[in-house]
């Protein structure tokens, strides 16, 4: 749409969108000449399939026959490609046409003297105006166009890649004498609107210390779409890969060569991606986003039908704040026979999460009531003594511990203490042990 000031003027401006052109499809009415004899179904029967071919072969030949002018056979699929109704022809845009958010503009510019008299010292000016700011996309300020003759025209092409949403003008503006020497501004107006290509819906879950990112892509343009690419650009602090129902027979052990694109149809066609996120080794990175909950954003590019790229990148994708332990202790070993009153060592790591140091520490088994009978217990003294961990560090130590009792047995409420800070960490869970006689 394009819109001007009121008043006379040797020049306009004229503008049309450059996009790639698009096939002429005629819609053919042919049939295939089986169909006038048989249904599909007779396919089903191998026999009536193979002597079917030999039946008809003499009428079809008949009937397509060159020097028939009848021109019998003008309904009759003569290749399998003659459904698909394409002329071989390509059609030019005959409108402004659809613009989406990712695409790249680019428009072809003529400003034409319609009158009858030279114009000089022409400055012209092109900028595209949204609802947030003013793009420069061409100034010959400092170089203007000496003139345009009578009936002549002065021609440019200007590109803008599309990052915003709804109403956008493109604004073209001339600054020139005209025939009388008299200094003309003309400004003109052209508004077309921006729509969404694609919606992105994702839905988070987390499994224990994994994080499941599963992204929903709807296409919602006229046209199909091939995913070039669909990444997940994961924050510092992440890791991430994509989940492929074919990942386990991927034996290349590296980045594919040629990964042919995803087709996501137009009109509604949908296509899901999964990926499994981790943290990444424990550092100092870690320690300024501890407890957020940006997992990162989608970086998407995709073409056309005839090969126009488009490109888009999602804002940042939030998940569940994760709330890491200061102190973690967790089993690594227990002996896999264990006697009845035989002391066995229990192999234990205490690993520091935070970035001070922490300890020293006390390691015991607790008790949930005075009342509770422990079956194992530790043999000797009942607290052991641990030294400081560094932040980020971890230590292992052996615990000396004997069983009273015959058969299945718990090794309960191990828990470890801060000396210095004077607080105690969840105990353990409860492991159950086997205990036989000797």
């Amino acid at each position: 749409m394009s819109t001007t000031q009121q008043g006379t003027h040797s020049l306009a401006f004229r503008v049309m969108r450059l996009c790639k052109p698009s096939f002429h499809v005629e819609p053919p009415f042919r049939i295939d000449p089986t169909d006038l004899f048989v249904g599909e179904d007779i396919f089903d029967d191998p026999l009536a399939a193979s002597n079917l071919p030999p039946l008809l072969s003499s009428h079809v030949s008949k009937s397509t026959d060159s020097s028939d002018l009848t021109y019998g056979d003008r309904f009759l699929l003569h290749h399998p490609s003659d459904a698909m109704g394409f002329s071989g022809l390509l059609v030019l845009p005959q409108s402004f046409g659809a613009i989406y958010l990712g695409e790249t503009f680019c428009s072809y510019i003529s400003i034409n003297n319609s009158s009858n008299f030279e114009v000089r010292d022409v400055i012209i000016k092109a900028e595209i105006q949204t609802e947030r700011q003013r793009i420069l996309l061409l100034d010959t300020s400092k170089s203007p166009v000496e003139s345009i003759r009578a009936g002549g025209r002065y021609d440019f092409i200007v590109e803008h890649d599309v990052k915003e949403l709804g109403a956008h003008t493109l604004v073209c503006t001339a600054l020139y004498y005209d025939g009388d020497g008299d200094r003309k501004y003309l400004p003109q107006f052209f508004k077309f609107v921006v729509a969404n290509p694609l919606s992105v819906r994702t839905k988070v879950r987390t499994v224990k210390e994994t994080t499941y990112l599963e992204a929903c892509i709807e296409n919602h343009t006229k046209s199909n779409l091939y995913m070039d690419q669909v990444e997940f650009d994961p924050a510092p602090h992440w890791s991430a890969i994509v989940l492929k129902v074919d990942s386990a027979d991927d034996s290349t052990g590296g980045r594919e060569i040629f990964k042919p694109p995803i087709l996501i149809r137009s009109g509604g066609g949908i296509y899901n991606y999964l990926y499994q996120l981790k943290f990444s080794s424990p550092g100092s990175a870690q320690v300024k986003v501890e407890g957020t909950n940006i997992l990162g954003k989608l970086q998407i590019t995709w073409r056309t039908n005839l090969g126009e790229p488009g490109r888009l990148q999602t804002q940042q994708i939030l998940g569940t704040p994760i709330t890491r332990k200061e102190i973690e202790l967790q089993i690594l070993e227990i002996p896999s026979r264990i006697n009845l009153d035989r002391p066995f060592l229990v192999h234990l790591n205490l690993t520091n999460h935070t970035d001070r140091k922490l300890g020293p520490f006390e390691v015991c088994l607790s008790q949930n009531s005075a009342h509770e009978e422990k079956t194992v217990m530790i043999n000797g003294l009942q607290t052991m003594a641990l030294s400081q961990v560094e932040a980020f560090g971890s230590t292992d130590f052996h615990l000396n511990l004997i069983a009273t009792k015959l058969g299945v047995q718990r090794i309960s409420r191990i828990t470890v203490s801060d000396k210095r800070e004077k607080k105690s960490y969840d105990p353990l869970p409860d492991v159950e042990i086997f205990v036989e006689s000797d």
